[in-house]
Order: structure tokens, then C-alpha cells, then sequence
């Protein structure tokens, strides 16, 4: 059985040590976001990408979107920012927006699963903002396993996959009760899931940049 440690990350505090440390080593947490709480492993780090998957089963076909601190963290992950993306991004990074960009080559081959593209967010979750700066892009997709209903609670996460993964950052009750939307960019602009942000603010806020959706 996994060692499994519940933190509890408060506003304003520092990050435990021993979280950064869990992702700089490989490991896998359950921590919260701005929606529900979710996987986090280095999106860097192809061992511990393909664990996530594990953890979630039934992923080969699906692409792990990614989440960043800022967007200097976009480095490395994405090959570019179209322009509708960067209309995106400052209208409402951050926040629970998902952009797919074109994937920088040699990511790990599980967080693209053979698209070609990326999904990545910038959180507004202040805790989760902390813990990025300190390790770098993490992966963001919900602790649960598929087609199981999302955390909301480090307690659904323990109760579901505490053997499973290292560290439970406890930050709360997450916000929910939807998924962040997901806006494609690398081609024609699409809405592939609509969420907090409606699909009516999308294209408003795009055709202020003088854009369409398709």
C-alpha cells in the first residue's frame, strides 16, 4: 500500500516541502482545482505521465490536459500560440478555460495520445498557483477513475484511489460542479466542451479580436 499524507495547503501558505518533493521523484498527487480535484504528475516526465494513466484507466485514446502556473510555463508544451489563443488567454486566464494549442514535439506520448495537440489551463485556485511555480506544468486530469463520478473532497479521493497515488493535498472542498470548458485552437476554433464559461462569452470574446467560432 501507498504511504498516503493528507496537507492541507492554506491560503497563503508555502508548499509543503514534501509535495514538490513527490513530483520532482516521480510521484503522483491528488490535488485540488478550480473545478475538481485532480491527478498531478510532472508533464515532463513520461514515467509518471503513463502512471496517471494507469491510475485512471482506459486512456490510451484520450489526451491529459496539462496545468500551469503562468504563461511563461507554456514553454516546452505548445510548438506555438495562435492568435485565437492568445485572444483566449486574456480574456479568461486564469480561470476554468482549457486552450488546445499545437504540441511541442517530444512531450510525453500519453498527455497527447497521438493528436498532435495539447490541452493546458492557468488555474485560478491560489493554492494550486503556489504548487506550480514550485514544480513545473502538472497533469491535470480528475482523480477519479473513468467514467466514475469527479472528487469534489480529498476524502472522495482517498476513499477512491488512496492506495494509488502518493500525496492528497488537501485544499478544501473543490468549487465544481462542472468541468472546464474546452476551447480548440489549432485550426478553426471550436468549443469541444462547454463548461463554467459559456459558449455565448467564447465567441464575444473573440470577436472583439475581430475572430469567429466555427
Amino acid at each position: 500500500m501507498a504511504l498516503v499524507r493528507v496537507c492541507r495547503g492554506e491560503a497563503g501558505e508555502a508548499v509543503p516541502e514534501d509535495v514538490v518533493r513527490a513530483v520532482r521523484n516521480g510521484g503522483v498527487l491528488a490535488m485540488p482545482t478550480d473545478s475538481f480535484y485532480a491527478l498531478g504528475a510532472s508533464a515532463h516526465d513520461d514515467a509518471a505521465v503513463r502512471r496517471v494513466c494507469a491510475i485512471k484507466g482506459e486512456r490510451a485514446r484520450k489526451p491529459i490536459l496539462v496545468l500551469i502556473a503562468d504563461r511563461s510555463q507554456l514553454a516546452g508544451l505548445v510548438e506555438r500560440v495562435p492568435p485565437a489563443a492568445e485572444a483566449l488567454m486574456d480574456r479568461f486566464w486564469p480561470g476554468p478555460l482549457t486552450i488546445v494549442f499545437p504540441a511541442a514535439p517530444h512531450l510525453p506520448a500519453a498527455l497527447t495520445a497521438g493528436t498532435g495537440t495539447i490541452g493546458v489551463r492557468q488555474p485560478a485556485h491560489p493554492m494550486l498557483q503556489r504548487l506550480l511555480r514550485e514544480t513545473g506544468p502538472l497533469t491535470g486530469t480528475s482523480a477519479n477513475r473513468s467514467g466514475a463520478e469527479p472528487a469534489r473532497t480529498a476524502q472522495d479521493v482517498e476513499d477512491a484511489l488512496g492506495n494509488d497515488v502518493d500525496l492528497i493535498v488537501d485544499g478544501g472542498p473543490s468549487p465544481g460542479p462542472l468541468p472546464s470548458t474546452v476551447v480548440e485552437t489549432v485550426s478553426a476554433v471550436r468549443v469541444l466542451r462547454e463548461g463554467p464559461i459559456r459558449h455565448a462569452a467564447i465567441v464575444a470574446a473573440l470577436a472583439e479580436a475581430g475572430m469567429t467560432v466555427s
